[in-house]
């Protein structure tokens, strides 16, 4: 019976062999796995610039007029909730949970709001447009108001990408390294 000479019942791990340890056939090792660029991404290119990311600031600033807000300036916000008798569902699966508490108009994400700084109320800018700005008093309370006790509140979350005017886009590309 013919027998094959190279076949080798040792294990190599354990034949003590120095050079096995030393050399290796991935091109990986040695740490020079975080040398190798991701030729697909441009910002792991070897010419792409180093981008310091800077710590974000701890303040919470006003959207509107950029100053820091303090717990003293908030304003308690009062909804009014839509009143339907025949409804017993709960008020987290209703469609239209809030309402206009002078029109009467259904409160969404679409719907351009304000609310009033003495009170609290949320209204409708259209609501704003047509009752509160012709003798400037309060709708519900008959109060005389200012310009800035009318703060607009900042829509978001509808889907469509022209709903609000700071989005900014950044287009990378896969590219291929010559």
């Amino acid at each position: 019976m013919n027998r094959e000479k190279n076949i080798s019942s040792t294990n190599s791990k354990s034949s003590g062999s120095s050079d096995q340890a030393g050399s290796s056939v991935s091109n990986l090792a040695n740490g020079k796995d975080k040398q190798l660029p991701s030729f697909w991404v441009p910002s792991q290119l070897p010419d792409a610039k180093v981008t310091k990311i800077e710590k974000p600031d701890a303040t919470v600033y006003c959207p509107i007029s950029g100053k820091p807000l303090k717990m003293k300036d908030l304003i308690e916000i009062k909804w009014t909730l839509v009143n339907d008798p025949d409804d017993k569902k709960s008020l987290i699966i209703k469609e239209n949970r809030y309402m206009c508490p002078v029109t009467h108009d259904i409160l969404s994400n679409a719907v351009p709001c304000a609310v009033i700084r003495t009170t609290g109320h949320v209204v409708t800018m259209e609501c704003v447009e047509k009752v509160i700005k012709k003798d400037w008093l309060h709708p519900l309370t008959g109060e005389k108001l200012k310009e800035k006790d009318i703060i607009p509140l900042q829509r978001g979350g509808t889907g469509y990408a022209l709903t609000n005017q700071n989005l900014e886009g950044k287009n990378e590309r896969p590219v291929l390294q010559a």
